[in-house]
C-alpha cells in the first residue's frame, strides 16, 4: 500500500486525473491475487505442452508447434492481465474516491467523498488468507460509478484511513 506523503509526488498516470486543489492520500494498485487465475493457466498451460511434446506428440513436429502456439497465446493472456495490473490504481484524495482501469481503453470511476452514506468492506475466505479485501461504496439513492473495488491489499488499514477522512471530527466534538 502507498499512503502519500504531503509534497510527495504521485504516478504521473494518476496525476494527471487530480485536481489541483485536491491532496493524494493513498493509492493502491489492486492486490497481485487478481493474478492468480491466469498464471495458473500459463503455468497449467506450460505443463501440458511439455508433457504432449515429450510423450504424446514426441513424432509429431507440426503438432508441437500447435500446442506450443496455443500456450503462447495463454501466455499472452497472462502478460494482458499482468500489464493492465500494472497500470490500474484505486486512489482516495482529500475529495473523492477514483479507480482507474485498463491499459488500451482507459476508463476513470470516481465518487466523492461527500456522497458516501456507507462504505464496507467484506473479505472472502481466501481473500483473508492472502490479505485483500472488497470495497462496497453506497451513496443515497443513486447508482455510482464507483461501487465495488475489489482485490484491495490491506483493506483494514485502508478502511480505517478512508473512515479517518470520511469521518473528521467536527468543530463540536472537538476538531478543527
Amino acid at each position: 500500500m502507498r499512503l502519500i506523503s504531503p509534497g510527495a509526488n504521485p504516478p504521473a498516470d494518476v496525476d494527471r486525473y487530480l485536481l489541483p486543489h485536491e491532496q493524494e492520500v493513498i493509492t493502491v494498485r489492486k492486490h497481485p491475487a487478481v493474478l492468480l487465475a491466469p498464471v495458473a493457466w500459463a503455468v497449467i498451460g506450460l505443463i501440458i505442452a511439455a508433457l504432449l511434446s515429450d510423450t504424446l506428440l514426441r513424432h509429431e513436429s507440426g503438432l508441437v508447434w500447435i500446442v506450443w502456439g496455443i500456450w503462447g497465446i495463454i501466455f499472452l493472456r497472462f502478460l494482458w492481465h499482468a500489464i493492465n495490473w500494472a497500470v490500474d490504481y484505486f486512489i482516495v484524495t482529500s475529495h473523492r474516491f477514483i479507480e482507474t482501469s485498463g491499459l488500451l481503453s482507459r476508463k476513470v470511476a470516481m465518487m466523492p467523498l461527500a456522497k458516501v452514506t456507507d462504505m464496507t468492506f467484506q473479505r472472502s475466505p481466501l481473500g483473508r488468507i492472502l490479505g485483500y479485501g472488497t470495497f462496497i461504496l453506497e451513496s443515497a439513492g443513486q447508482d455510482q460509478a464507483l461501487s465495488n473495488v475489489d482485490h484491495i491489499p490491506y483493506p483494514e488499514q485502508l478502511y480505517l484511513e478512508v473512515c479517518a477522512l470520511l469521518f473528521k471530527p467536527s468543530k463540536e466534538d472537538g476538531g478543527d
